[in-house]
């Protein structure tokens, strides 16, 4: 058996770090992947939008915007700048050379000052095998296409200097072959200008040279451009694409946004998915490596179940054995801290819960059989009850068939109503008894003043107060409570009939209310004897009277405190009775309104 749970074990360890390593190999090599590059994109739109923000905040501060294109590559790894409404990086004149034109019949442009950028044309690292043939007062002619006031290059040729600066995107676009499915040009014409070369600028910083020596980020800027002025279908709306050079993926965010001045402007970002390759390629390599360290560990990993896991589960299984046949005097010895000992300690506290609950299934075995008792002493009670009124009117019958005493007559059958009378109440209550403790009655609560309730009970009492001449002193205040106003009255009436019936004539009856906190104390104090302490559970049972001969001279039907037991627990409500200096307390608490 011990090396069945072994071998279970070492065959679930292996499997399930295998199917581990899968999972995780799978997820990182294909999943990963895109879960990255989803997430980074998702950080780089929201980056964009501060920086969209920042941005608009200013204005045509040149070097501020500079220091914000530098500020998100540090904390992004991305590329961004801003373009013009015509695909131009905006504020490019750093890297640019100055040109007067020559008057032309376009007026435009005749006689005008230009700045024309260089970053389109070549590189900056290019620059210094020509920068000397951009000389002030070379000249020089510029063929390309006019848009919106603006000219946009594709050859830049030095007069009797033999060099020619062409942005072939543009150029091949203009003067390359096309065939019949190829766009047209829009909203744009070409142009050839002759001019004299005023001025060449170039960078002096780092913030804008890296841009201008990004060779893949320009010339993702030149598409862009080309197809922004040349392509009537292209969708200038924000985007996202995908682009691969040399194996690395890269993604462009392009957004356009409306400047200070209403012009539209395009935010244009690039970022390298390049990190996220290496890594899951070195990821591949790495799990040769975790392999072998995985087998070794469930090698292990068995030695250490036979040892650890197996003994104790056999010792357990003994002991479950044992308590399965009942015998609960074993215990299994708890030698870790680990989930084994846990288990090994809930066994144990198991064990000897069991024990507890057949010793407590015994005493309600017994306790049953002492309530069977119970319900036939009920049953006892209620044949003793209803034993004497039918002997009382049997015995007046028998009078009144044999005409003994004629001149009696409504006598006897007005003792005979009585005990039908006395039965009645008896049926009605035990009825109402049964409903209360039937467990499916439910109180419809009320809001009432309880000492208008207590005036109203007092009243209805006033003869039998006044044939026993008894003194009640009421101490009521004026207070709101919830509860069901018919079943309290019952209680009250009980409480109250239950101190006239047992109070000695011309002794005295305290019926007060008492507030504390959020409810209130409903106290009714008797002169009189008290009741044994060993008594003053009992009080609330059927057919208690407070006397061991259970006599019938008091009255009553003795359920009236059971069921003012039972309607203040549908209340849920706190009672008691206790012995006081002079006599009994009954007393009972409500909830007050609000």
């Amino acid at each position: 058996m011990k090396r069945g749970i072994v071998t279970k074990l070492f065959m679930l360890t292996a499997l399930l770090c295998m199917f581990i390593l899968a999972t995780i190999f799978i997820g990182q090599t294909i999943f990963f992947k895109q879960y990255y590059a989803n997430q980074k994109i998702n950080d780089i739109k929201a980056s964009i939008q501060s920086f969209e923000k920042d941005y608009l905040k200013t204005g045509e501060d040149v070097s501020a915007i500079q220091r914000l294109e530098q500020d998100f590559y540090q904390e992004n790894s991305t590329w961004i700048t801003t373009l013009d409404s015509v695909g131009n990086i905006k504020y490019a004149n750093d890297f640019s050379v100055k040109i007067q034109l020559d008057p032309s019949r376009d007026k435009d442009f005749s006689n005008r000052i230009m700045n024309i950028p260089l970053y389109s044309l070549i590189g900056l690292e290019d620059m210094q095998r020509v920068r000397f043939q951009l000389e002030q007062g070379n000249r020089i002619y510029i063929d390309g296409i006019k848009k919106d006031n603006t000219i946009i290059p594709a050859i830049l040729t030095v007069k009797n200097k033999n060099v020619v600066l062409e942005n072939m995107q543009l150029s091949e676009k203009l003067y390359g072959k096309r065939d019949a499915t190829e766009p047209s040009p829009k909203d744009s014409s070409q142009i050839f200008f002759k001019g004299e070369i005023k001025k060449l600028q170039l960078p002096s910083g780092a913030v804008r040279s890296n841009i201008y020596t990004n060779r893949v980020f320009i010339e993702r800027i030149k598409r862009f451009q080309v197809n922004l002025l040349l392509n009537e279908n292209y969708n200038s709306n924000a985007k996202t694409m995908d682009y691969e050079e040399n194996n690395i993926s890269y993604k462009i965010i392009i957004r356009p946004i409306k400047d200070t001045t209403g012009e539209t402007t395009y935010i244009f970002a690039m970022t390298s998915l390049q990190p996220v390759d290496e890594a899951v390629q070195m990821l591949k390599d790495y799990y040769v490596y975790l392999i072998i360290f995985v087998l070794i560990l469930i090698v292990l990993a068995s030695f250490y179940y036979s040892k650890k896991i197996a003994k104790p589960l056999l010792q357990i299984n003994d002991t479950t054995n044992k308590i399965a046949n009942l015998d609960f005097s074993e215990k299994i010895p708890i030698t870790s801290k680990d989930e084994i000992g846990t288990l090994s300690h809930n066994i144990n506290t198991l064990s000897a819960t069991l024990n507890s609950y057949i010793n407590q299934l015994q005493q309600d075995i017994e306790k049953e059989k002492q309530l069977e008792n119970t319900r036939k002493e009920f049953i006892s009670g209620v044949s003793h009850e209803l034993k004497t009124p039918l002997s009382i009117m049997k015995s007046c019958i028998s009078i009144l068939e044999d005409g003994v005493a004629s001149n009696k007559k409504d006598y006897y059958f007005k003792a005979m109503a009585n005990e039908v009378d006395k039965m009645n109440m008896l049926i009605v209550d035990m009825l109402e008894l049964a409903k209360f403790e039937s467990g499916t009655f439910k109180m419809k609560m009320d809001v009432f003043y309880i000492d208008q309730i207590i005036e109203y009970i007092c009243e209805q009492l006033t003869l039998d107060i006044r044939n026993k001449q008894l003194h009640v002193h009421r101490h009521l205040s004026k207070i709101k409570v919830v509860a069901n106003q018919h079943r309290i009255e019952q209680v009250i009436t009980n409480f109250i009939t239950n101190a006239i019936r047992y109070t000695p004539e011309n002794k005295s009856i305290m019926i007060s209310t008492k507030e504390e906190n959020e409810r209130v104390k409903v106290c009714v104090e008797n002169n009189g004897a008290h009741i044994p302490e060993e008594h003053l559970e009992k009080i609330w049972d059927r057919f208690y009277r407070g006397d061991t001969s259970r006599r019938r001279s008091k009255g009553g039907t003795g359920l009236g405190l059971a069921i003012s037991k039972n309607i203040l627990e549908l209340h849920e409500s706190q009672y008691g009775v206790s012995n006081t200096e002079d006599g009994v307390l009954f007393f009972f608490y409500l909830n007050k309104e609000g």
